[in-house]
């Protein structure tokens, strides 16, 4: 049988509404949290609508106008059907949904369906659709012809000449499936008791109705209902593209070089998961408000992205718009010098510097390149470093049409595989276009041979770094140290080695036909769990009507099949594991208390008593202030090393700390009335130039005395993000509110752009916590734009980049 197109396929839904459909059942939901048992109670046409849904989703998934279905429901109401209105009869059959292709209307539709009060032959209404189908198809031959019908069972039944019925369903290749609801399948399994002697009898019948169709299957509603949500992948055949493979100089010495006519597609794509499209509720008019006034409906549109262009005229020609802060007093003024211009009167400007290339043409000059992929050279294969192969591959084959081309292309491949060589190749796509870099490999199949092209990085693409080495460790005086902590000992290298070999699941799968276990892993059913759960919510979220009644199901168990690794596998690496946690000393590392100071303090400050209650510390004297202000610098001052004799953990004083401070003018004598009162502890950590008691007035201090920039916003962040989720820190709420202010303020001058969003994003994940600080998060939300992410559009305006969009700053709460 050939392979089924994808498309050009009608699918007729033959629907069941007779008043047994109208039977109301129990159906369980998801588990809540708690992993408490929830049901549901729907009807059976309700529940088996379902099926009937998702499989119409498939189609509007896919987006083929030539995927199509209709709907034809049998015990309705009404009769209408083309049979009935040139014959007559076929009562209670009628055309619910004409063939077309599926939009969100035929789902609509199917919402609307309600049980009637007469029963309906399915005979009768499978002869209809048949006849329907074939009507639509009549110059459409070679489409695929599908019925799908969905029962109960319950309706009575004529089954005279249905051996005609077979004959011509077999005639138009018709492939037929039943969806019964509650009928019996052994491979679920499901067996319904106390069933009703006319449903026995027509469950029996469909059984042997399928069996002597060429395509035919019967299965249970509940068996589809899970089968339907198991991952599938979207078959597509990728398209040929014709350009030239070259071999030497066809220009300079078309004597030594040859040229092949060749065909690209592609091997492997990146699959993505489905983009959503952000939609925004709409404003009503006064006239839609008049209209409305009974009925509340909420509207929403499609939110699309607009662009505008504006010139501040407040600043002077190469002057840095530093002032472009949302939160300023003076945005009205702003507002006022911003002059919008048109698209069309911009050119293209490429930074340079401080300044911009101005590149009227949108580009520059591109490379005078030919169409085509050049060979450049051979090497042998095993130099080739997989690490550095990048993007996606693609099949070169010959031209399918010329078989001088491949012959000439089947040598080459011939040769390059005996050889075991790989071609360094250069692919232009398009005359004019950027050249590419890539590596080719011979494939030798049985009946034909071809070549594989993957993209490799240009030298500019590489990053090299280097590191320390794991085994040499040298000491301070150059001599080889054998024993220290970071080298492992022979006893960690054999347990670490029993772990990995554990862990071992290449040949602990299932056995094959010949008794032979096969790897556990399959790369061919492991699918990409983002991609299948987002179309199971998009779908779930279009079929029922309430999504907190009816909560999304869990993922299908092909899904989940390789998230977690086998429990065989853990429970066979139990003893390696509790080996290397004995031999490599592994345990829980405590919090690390806080030092006791000896420095004069009675004992050690708590985290916030210094908000709390200023204890009083011993005044400095004269000559350890005349000691303290010769030792500060404009520079980093660096805290003093420790005496090599001392066993002393005594922690420098906080003068000692690094932070840049200007040199004030020395006084010979003290002051009395400063020496009167106490010193504050700024609250200094080791290493930070800003401390926890004036935060603030040490960021703006550093910033005014040297590039210390990103230093000063990172130790700002980092204190910030103490200082709130400490006890009793509402008392501090509005300061740290200044501090961030000034803190995204000079981010966005500085170019610290990505440590500003990165400390938003932490904050809020520690704010939101059960331990955290809810309150100040909410009272950050209410400042909106003035707090939140560093947007793409506000960085540019300054000549910075930002990873974020408008949209996506705006909803950081």
């Amino acid at each position: 049988m050939p392979a089924e197109r994808a498309g050009y396929t009608v699918t007729m839904f033959l629907i069941d509404v007779s008043p047994s459909m109208g039977v109301t059942r129990s159906v369980e939901l998801p588990p809540t949290p708690s992993g408490e048992r929830r049901t549901t109670e729907m009807t059976n046409l309700q529940w088996a609508l379902q099926f009937v849904k998702l499989k119409i989703q498939d189609m509007i998934f896919n987006g083929r106008k030539t995927d199509q279905c209709g709907v034809i429901l049998f015990g309705s109401e009404e009769t209408d059907n083309i049979i009935h209105e040139k014959n007559g009869g076929y009562q209670h059959v009628s055309e619910y949904i004409p063939i077309a292709p599926p939009n969100s209307a035929t789902l609509a539709k199917l919402d609307a369906l309600q049980p009637s009060e007469n029963s309906g032959d399915p005979i009768d209404a499978l002869i209809v659709g048949i006849e329907t189908q074939d009507i639509y198809l009549n110059k459409k031959r070679t489409w695929t012809r599908k019925i799908v019908i969905v029962t109960d069972g319950q309706s009575p039944m004529e089954i005279e000449d249905w051996e005609a019925t077979v004959n011509k369903m077999n005639g138009l290749a018709i492939s037929l499936t039943i969806i019964g609801v509650d009928f019996d399948d052994d491979e679920f399994p499901f067996h319904e008791e106390d069933k009703s002697t006319i449903k026995f009898e027509n469950e029996a019948f469909y059984h042997k109705l399928t069996s002597v169709l060429d395509n035919g299957l019967v299965g249970t509603c509940a068996f589809a209902l899970q089968e339907i949500a198991r991952p599938d992948m979207k078959q597509t055949k990728s398209a040929l593209m014709g350009t030239v493979l070259r071999l030497g100089d066809v220009d300079v010495r078309p004597e030594e070089a040859i040229e092949i006519l060749v065909k690209a597609s592609k091997c492997t794509v990146l699959a993505r998961p489905k983009s959503w499209k952000k939609f925004g509720r709409r404003k009503k008019t006064d006239e839609q408000m008049q209209v409305d006034e009974d009925e509340e409906m909420a509207v929403f549109a499609q939110l699309k992205m607009r662009s505008e262009y504006y010139i501040d005229r407040s600043t002077r020609d190469g002057e840095e718009q530093d002032k472009m802060d949302t939160g300023s007093d003076d945005e009205e003024d702003k507002d006022k010098n911003l002059e919008k211009v048109e698209k069309e009167q911009l050119i293209r400007g490429f930074k340079y510097g401080s300044t911009y290339a101005p590149c009227p043409d949108g580009q520059f000059p591109r490379l005078n390149t030919r169409k085509g992929i050049d060979i450049c050279g051979f090497f042998h294969a095993k130099n080739f470093r997989r690490e550095l192969a990048m993007g996606e591959v693609q099949y070169i084959w010959a031209d399918p049409g010329a078989p001088q081309q491949q012959v000439a292309l089947s040598s080459i491949v011939q040769a390059m595989y005996e050889k075991g060589v790989l071609a360094i190749a250069r692919w232009v796509s398009k005359d004019g276009m950027d050249p590419k870099m890539g590596v080719l490999e011979a494939q030798v199949d049985t009946n034909i041979d071809f070549l594989l092209w993957v993209q490799m990085p240009f030298a500019d693409d590489v990053r090299k770094y280097t590191f320390a080495s794991l085994e040499n460790l040298v000491s301070k005086n150059g001599e080889s140290v054998t024993k220290h902590p970071y080298l492992p000992t022979e006893d960690q290298l054999e347990a670490m080695g029993k772990f990995i070999d554990s862990m071992d699941i290449m040949d602990s799968g299932e056995k094959d036909e010949e008794g032979k276990p096969i790897p556990w892993y399959d790369t061919q059913q492991s699918y990409n769990p983002a991609i299948h759960r987002t179309k199971q919510a998009l779908f779930h979220s279009a079929v029922v009507s309430d999504i907190i009644s009816n909560p999304l199901p869990p993922p299908h168990p092909e899904l989940l099949k390789y998230i977690n690794p086998p429990r065989w596998a853990l429970k066979a690496s139990k003893d390696a594991v509790a080996e290397c946690k004995t031999v490599f000393k592994v345990k829980e590392v405590s919090k690390k208390a806080t030092k006791v100071r000896k420095d004069g303090h009675v004992r050690a400050m708590d985290e916030d008593e210094d908000i709390l209650l200023l204890d009083k510390r011993p005044a400095a004297s004269y000559k350890d202030k005349e000691l303290a202000a010769s030792q500060v610098s404009p520079k980093l001052a660096r805290p003093t090393k420790k005496s090599a004799a001392s066993d002393s953990e005594t922690e420098e004083e906080s003068d000692q700390e690094p932070l840049l401070l200007e040199k004030r003018p020395f006084n010979a004598l003290p002051t009395p009335e400063r020496s009167m009162s106490p010193d504050v502890d700024p609250g200094r950590a080791p290493g930070r130039i800003i401390g926890s008691t004036y935060p603030l007035r040490d960021f703006k201090t550093n910033l005014a005395q040297g590039d210390v920039v990103t230093k000063a916003v990172e130790d700002m962040g980092v204190i910030i993000k103490e200082v709130v989720l400490r006890p009793f820190a509402s008392r501090r709420h509005k300061e740290m509110i200044e501090c961030m202010t000034a803190m995204r303020d000079t981010s966005l001058k500085e170019d610290e752009i990505d440590a500003w969003n990165i400390f938003l994003k932490e904050l809020k994940e520690s704010c939101l916590k059960e331990t955290g600080n809810s309150e100040f998060w909410q009272e950050v939300q209410k400042l909106g734009r003035s707090l939140s992410l560093i947007s793409q559009p506000e960085a540019k305006k300054l000549g910075g980049h930002s990873d974020f969009s408008e949209s996506a700053s705006e909803a950081v709460g």
